[in-house]
């Protein structure tokens, strides 16, 4: 007899800061950490494409089926990101994260591949984040947008700290086509599909 097709179910989701991409605890040492299983009664068998760390927000992208998952997470997807970072970044480290820079990566030296940057002349229109970030008076901040389609582990955060930017905050706003545009934090949208 044969198998018949299992229904997926795929959602959008605005991972607030603070939570973890999971959705249950399995330490106790996670006792007080936020999961995304507080937003919403999602699917048994549901699972984050390409995580966000605790301190990132923004959009992420959660699916039951596992093979759109490993799709989604290979290098064919561009992922933007944008990031506020520390002083009025330069025109020169710009050009050195387009480049590709040396981070550390599973105790090893790794060289980011070439990726898109570019300065935002403006602040990005998102919502105020939960925790308050550190104001002017501490000197100047600046936004860029930077997309990759690659993603080790806290990469764009590594990436402006070695051009001397560290990363104060940092949104994912695009995955492939999909885009978290005005959603509000913490909200979940079931979709039929992902990047078709």
């Amino acid at each position: 007899m044969p198998e018949q097709d299992t229904i997926h179910r795929h959602f959008i989701i605005f991972k607030p800061y603070g939570y973890l991409s999971q959705f249950a605890s399995n330490a106790s040492k996670q006792q007080s950490k936020k999961f995304l299983g507080e937003l919403f009664d999602f699917p048994e068998g549901i699972m984050a494409i390409g995580r966000l760390d605790e301190k990132s927000e923004g959009l992420l992208l959660l699916t039951t089926d596992g093979k759109m998952s490993d799709f989604i997470n290979s290098k064919k997807v561009d992922k933007e990101y944008y990031a506020q970072v520390n002083g009025d970044i330069s025109l020169e480290a710009i050009e050195q994260l387009k480049a590709g820079v040396e981070i550390g990566f599973e105790g090893r030296k790794y060289q980011t591949k070439p990726c898109k940057v570019f300065k935002l002349n403006e602040p990005p229109n998102l919502p105020v984040r939960s925790q308050k970030i550190r104001d002017d008076r501490h000197g100047p901040t600046s936004w860029i947008s930077i997309t990759l389609n690659e993603g080790k582990f806290r990469q764009v955060r590594k990436m402006t700290s070695a051009v001397g930017f560290p990363t104060l905050r940092l949104v994912r706003v695009r995955v492939g086509t999909i885009q978290l545009n005005t959603m509000p934090v913490g909200a979940v949208v079931e979709v039929t599909d992902f990047l078709r």
